[in-house]
């Protein structure tokens, strides 16, 4: 008998293998050093591998693909339920062989690296964004200890320089000057980075046709869109765009019992930076809603006659969501709802 079907917990130097046969019979229980994991795979026959989907698992899905294997990769919160009693990396192993023969899984596409650099810049960028709030919000700090104040938000920072140069021998000493020249310097150098991404973001968006077909979308950019391209390059891979909204984490929780559902909070599972460029997206469109007569203003201010402005908001960006996987499905860019009944 040969090994059919494997579960390969992954590691970063020492590999947990369990391998069955077409019976269920345990064939391999094993660790495999870093080093010895391609050529073990290499000598066993072709079969299905199952993996838990993280930073690594692309990676070795398209490594152990390209010796013949079929690879699947699965999110960790599904193969938990497999996974019997204690936590060791044989049990791990053991409960992913188990839950990649299961007719009901659920499965992650395999990223290409092209797909991985594009989000990997969104990645940065978000890093860098979410360092220059905190820079800012330091140097505010800081400066209101002394006096110094401005309206909130990233516009409003050289009106803040210029108080704190105005309170400068003054108001405010001079060694805490020397600390806000620290935090300008770095809050400088963080905005020039994130401005370089975001041209290769650009530079991304304008060689990928799913990117540009997305951005036709009112709501959606460029970031949102790059971001949805990168993410979702097969939109077949979601049965509907209520799929994709629910993969988002755009829908509320349900719980139920005896033939009574309760719909709860938003769920908030899924792709959290989707779902905030989404949402974000969403507010843009409420805004600019207000006293305008098109179809989806109609539409939106109607919402916001019946429910918070909260609840609307989530609600126009289940429908982006619904709608980007729609222009994906179709091959065509956003056709306004006029437009299409004409």
């Amino acid at each position: 008998m040969h090994v059919t079907t494997v579960g390969l917990d992954l590691a970063k130097h020492v590999f947990q293998v369990h391998g069955i046969d077409q019976d269920g019979q345990i064939l391999i229980r094993r660790q495999l050093r870093r080093s010895e994991l391609i050529g073990f795979f290499r000598r066993l026959p072709p079969c299905l591998i199952g993996m838990e989907a993280c930073s690594t698992a692309h990676f070795w899905a398209r490594e152990l693909a390209a010796l013949g294997h079929e690879v699947r990769l699965m999110p960790a919160a599904y193969v938990k339920p497999y996974v019997k009693r204690s936590k060791s990396d044989a049990l791990d192993a053991e409960g992913i062989c188990e839950a990649v023969t299961r007719p009901t899984m659920r499965f992650v596409a395999i990223k290409n690296p092209e797909q991985q650099a594009a989000l990997m810049l969104h990645g940065t960028r978000d890093l860098l964004v979410r360092q220059r709030t905190m820079l800012v919000n330091a140097l505010r700090g800081h400066l209101a200890e002394y006096g110094v104040i401005a309206p909130q938000g990233l516009p409003s920072v050289p009106k803040l320089i210029e108080l704190a140069e105005k309170a400068r021998g003054m108001a405010l000493p001079e060694l805490a000057w020397r600390c806000i020249r620290l935090i300008l310097a770095q809050i400088e150098d963080v905005h020039g980075r994130i401005g370089q991404v975001e041209q290769e973001i650009l530079a991304w968006h304008r060689t990928n046709e799913l990117s540009q077909r997305l951005e036709t979308i009112p709501g959606i950019g460029l970031i949102t869109a790059s971001a949805l391209a990168a993410t979702i390059p097969d939109p077949s891979s979601f049965r509907s765009g209520r799929h994709l909204a629910a993969w988002i984490g755009l829908v509320p929780r349900q719980s139920g019992t005896g033939g009574k559902v309760r719909l709860g909070h938003i769920s908030k599972q899924g792709d959290r930076y989707l779902r905030r460029l989404l949402v974000l997206g969403a507010s843009t469109l409420m805004r600019h809603a207000r006293g305008r007569t098109s179809v989806t203003a109609g539409w939106i201010n109607g919402l916001l006659a019946r429910r918070p402005a909260s609840v609307v908001r989530t609600a126009i960006a289940n429908k982006l969501a619904r709608i980007a996987w729609a222009v994906l499905q179709d091959e065509q860019g956003y056709r306004a709802p006029a437009a299409a009944a004409a």
